[in-house]
C-alpha cells in the first residue's frame, strides 16, 4: 500500500522540517549505512553497531520511504527482501551527512574520519565536488567504503 508523505510538520520552519523528516538519530544512520557502507536490506542495517531495535528499524524505513528519502525494492534474487536506495531527495541530504562528518572529525578526538586523513582533506578543501562524486557513485550502486557491505 502506498502512503503519501506525511503533511503534518509542526511548523514550516526550514530547520524543523528537516529535523521532522530526516532528522532523528536512526533515521541518519540508516543514510550512513547506505552512503559509507552500500548496505541495502533490512538485515545488514540491523548489524550496524550502534544495535537499532527491530521495531525502530522497521518504523525508520517505512517513515524514510513515505517522506521519499529510500525507495525500496524487491531482491531479484530473493523476493522476500527487499532492497533500499537513497532517491533523489535522499540524495540531496549528503552533503549534510558529509558536513556532520567533517564537524564530528573536528571535535570528537576518537572520530573514525580523523583530521589529516584523505577523506578530511577533501571535504575540508572541496565539500561540494565529494558531495558530487558521493552522489554519482551511490547513482551506479557504489558507496564510499565498498568493503562494509555485509
Amino acid at each position: 500500500m502506498k502512503t503519501t508523505p506525511k503533511e503534518a510538520f509542526r511548523s514550516h520552519c526550514a530547520v524543523n522540517y528537516g529535523v521532522e523528516a530526516f532528522g532523528d538519530r536512526w533515521s541518519l544512520l540508516i543514510i550512513r549505512d547506505i552512503v559509507f557502507t552500500g548496505k541495502k536490506t533490512y538485515g545488514q542495517f540491523l548489524k550496524s553497531e550502534e544495535g537499532i531495535a527491530t521495531n525502530v528499524l522497521a518504523s525508520r524505513l517505512a517513515f524514510l520511504e513515505e517522506q521519499g528519502i529510500l525507495s525500496k525494492k524487491p531482491n531479484p534474487d530473493d523476493r522476500r527482501k527487499d532492497f533500499y536506495a537513497l532517491t533523489e531527495k535522499g540524495l540531496d541530504l549528503i552533503p549534510i551527512l558529509l558536513n556532520i562528518v567533517l564537524w564530528s572529525a573536528k571535535h570528537d578526538s576518537q572520530s573514525y574520519v580523523r583530521p589529516g586523513s584523505k577523506l578530511f582533506d577533501q571535504l575540508s578543501q572541496s565539500p561540494a565536488q565529494v558531495s558530487e562524486e558521493v552522489k554519482a557513485l551511490l547513482r551506479e550502486g557504489g558507496c564510499i567504503f565498498p568493503a562494509g557491505n555485509e
